[in-house]
């Protein structure tokens, strides 16, 4: 009897210390690492929370300015998507590594919008010595893009090579050590229709900046324990529209 008065103590002060604790959480949507662990434990995000912002200095990072010619001929500026969600890419017509992995993916994306006149697709060359208005038409035709609000864009190398590694922090550079003689990362960067760049954060609360965009879809787990980030992509892309 004894025995069983004590149990019923520790499960009532459990109860008193605990319970109010955890109902605190779940009503603030706050989650521990473990919590977020599906069947096959893996961690995931939580896709109930608000994008967050990327910040520098405490304040938050508007998309830097651009000015370059499409694959039409016309001149395209960040104005062009003012009042549109939009993702900005880095590629080259020539890669045949991440290159069409990418815009697989992003033809995927597109098509989960391709009626909403406010979501528009950024894809600029960083080898435009080569990838002239003509070629990015020619590449556009192969992949069947014809959405307007989805330009290819070429210019300046220089300015695009600063465009990408200090506007954006998304790397892009000429390598002869790699497959066609460019590295650039696979990601893409989201901008709401005010311009900011947004994202959404990880398991342990942190930004996670770019979108991984050079893994396939439908895999679950590719090289290194990395996972495909398109389908949370377009969650978060429909939250901000």
């Amino acid at each position: 009897m004894k025995k069983y008065i004590g149990i019923s103590l520790v499960i009532l002060v459990f109860g008193i210390i605990f319970i109010p604790k955890i109902l605190e959480r779940i009503k603030n949507k706050e989650v521990v690492e473990a919590d977020r662990l599906n069947i096959q434990g893996e961690k995931e995000y939580d896709d109930a929370e608000e994008l967050a912002y990327l910040e520098i200095n405490g304040e938050s990072k508007k998309a830097p300015d651009f000015k370059f010619v499409n694959q039409h001929g016309d001149t395209i500026t960040n104005q062009d998507y003012k009042g549109k969600v939009y993702l900005v890419e880095f590629f080259f017509t020539t890669c045949t590594t991440i290159c069409p992995v990418m815009h697989k993916n992003l033809l995927e994306i597109e098509k989960e919008f391709e009626n909403n006149e406010d979501f528009g697709i950024v894809s600029i060359s960083i080898d435009p010595e080569h990838d002239t208005p003509k070629v990015l038409t020619e590449y556009a035709e192969n992949y069947g893009i014809d959405n307007p609000n989805w330009n290819f864009l070429t210019g300046d190398k220089q300015k695009i090579y600063a465009l990408a590694n200090q506007g954006f922090n998304i790397y892009a550079g000429e390598d002869k050590n790699v497959p066609g003689g460019f590295a650039h990362q696979g990601m893409f960067a989201l901008v709401d229709k005010n311009g900011f760049l947004r994202s959404r954060k990880d398991q342990f609360g942190n930004v996670i900046l770019f979108y991984r965009g050079s893994l396939e879809r439908n895999i679950s787990v590719a090289e290194g324990g990395q996972k495909p980030q398109i389908d949370i992509l377009i969650e978060d892309i429909k939250k901000i529209l």
